[in-house]
């Protein structure tokens, strides 16, 4: 196994229950040692291990609680990615649209395969997400069926089992979110989002994979032209405190 340059990381590595070589007897339902212990262990300093650790909490690698302790996670590409596109868009607006550029390329590669490995209980729940939607678009007064789109999409793609691609596509949701997207109503855009993901799911249930890739690609640059990209934008230009960098639990 490669080195990580960090000794901290070299010893997670070491005792993930995923490693092939792992020795689980310093950890514990996922608990590893002390700093202290691992500091005699590794015959680095504390303060090293110190520092090392907040990169690995920032990252998503561990969890550090009082009583506790240092507790290894399930791994997930996720907290990596929301950390710098945070820091990215927070920099510079435009790299948002860069991001969402990315995201449809990534939907789009993965269609095919994503949509092959759904079962009928995926279906099932697609269906439900698009009557939720529509509900909520004919209410009065009419509500912005923002879960229901995220959910949507994310379930397409929930049976690829590649942590990458979900920690991507998760990562854009969170950043939609956070820049304000998911609260700026424009019925027409609605519409159109909707009748497309209509007919994404249609297809799907219909074993019409193409048909269903032509409405996604289709509908992938509705994003770029409506009103709503525009107000945020300006939005974020005046006021630039306002930015992705809050801390997620």
């Amino acid at each position: 196994m490669s080195k990580l340059s960090s000794e901290f990381l070299d010893y997670l590595a070491a005792h993930s229950s995923s490693a092939p070589d792992a020795d689980l007897n310093g950890v514990n339902g996922g608990r590893l040692p002390s700093l202290s212990d691992m500091s005699k262990e590794l015959g680095v300093s504390v303060a090293l291990l110190r520092e090392q650790l907040e990169v690995a909490k920032a990252i998503g690698l561990v969890d550090v609680r009082p009583r506790t302790g240092i507790r290894r996670l399930d791994y997930s590409f996720l907290p990596a990615v929301r950390l710098s596109l945070s820091f990215a868009i927070a920099t510079n607006w435009s790299n948002f649209a860069s991001y969402a550029d990315l995201r449809h390329h990534i939907e789009m590669a993965y269609w095919h395969e994503a949509v092959r490995k759904l079962t009928p209980e995926d279906r099932d729940r697609l269906q439900d997400l698009i009557a939720s939607a529509l509900r909520k678009l004919h209410d009065d007064p009419i509500q912005i069926p923002h879960e229901e789109h995220r959910l949507l999409h994310l379930t397409i793609y929930s049976r690829l089992g590649n942590p990458f691609v979900t920690g991507l596509l998760e990562a854009y949701w969170e950043a939609y979110e956070a820049v304000g997207l998911n609260l700026y109503a424009d019925y027409h855009y609605l519409e159109q989002v909707w009748r497309y993901h209509r007919q994404m799911v249609e297809a799907i249930c219909q074993d019409d994979l193409e048909r269903g890739y032509q409405a996604l690609v289709q509908h992938k640059d509705l994003l770029f032209h409506q009103p709503k990209m525009a107000v945020v934008d300006e939005f974020h230009l005046q006021t630039p405190e306002k930015n992705l960098l809050e801390s997620k639990d």
